[in-house]
């Protein structure tokens, strides 16, 4: 199957930027499609870690303010998260995960498993998260405020049994789609008999 674009503008850029693209592709029926316009988020790319105590089974989480959920529904913006931060220029993904480790809740991290790649939303934005699980001693962390002030991060770090957080995810308390596969991943991981990965 091909595609062809016919056309790229940029509409705006601030923060993120948004692309429209103009562009036809081949039919499952056979032959093209008219041609289609649609506007597409920039974003860049993220990669989010699943901090994992299999001693204690206790998961690392973070809550954060986030703009886009607060518009929507006001008792949704302050969400239940993973550590996560964007790609910068230059920088791979897994020094990423290191990195957000490190600032979002002072972890540092050795050995990092590759979950998956996806697209959160792949109809209107170009954006990919990159998922890892970390292997980490918990019982040293501090649970507390943390973030860069220049980045504008107020972070709430806790510390909390794996069946609290899948309780909280089958509650519906935990709306960010890569806290919710994470914590899946991990879930599936244990109960097929695999054990913790090491």
């Amino acid at each position: 199957m091909k595609f062809k674009i016919v056309e790229k503008k940029r509409l705006w850029k601030g923060f993120f930027s948004i692309e429209s693209y103009a562009f036809r592709h081949e039919l499952f029926a056979g032959g093209w499609s008219d041609v289609v316009t649609r506007e597409v988020f920039e974003r860049g790319n993220a990669v989010a870690v699943l901090l994992h105590d299999p001693e204690k089974d206790t998961v690392l989480m973070v809550e954060q303010f986030r703009p886009g959920a607060a518009v929507r529904n006001p008792d949704d913006a302050w969400m239940i998260e993973i550590v996560a931060g964007m790609v910068e220029p230059g920088e791979t993904r897994e020094a990423v995960a290191r990195r957000e480790s490190v600032e979002e809740a002072g972890v540092t991290v050795e050995t990092l498993e590759h979950m998956l790649d996806y697209y959160p939303s792949a109809g209107g934005s170009s954006e990919i998260v990159s998922l890892y699980y970390a292997l980490v001693d918990l019982s040293r962390v501090e649970p507390g405020i943390r973030g860069l002030a220049h980045e504008h991060e107020d972070i709430r770090v806790s510390i909390v049994p794996r069946q609290t957080a899948m309780a909280w995810l089958r509650a519906g308390r935990i709306k960010a789609s890569l806290a919710i596969i994470a914590l899946q991943w991990l879930a599936l991981r244990l109960d097929c008999g695999e054990g913790a990965p090491s």
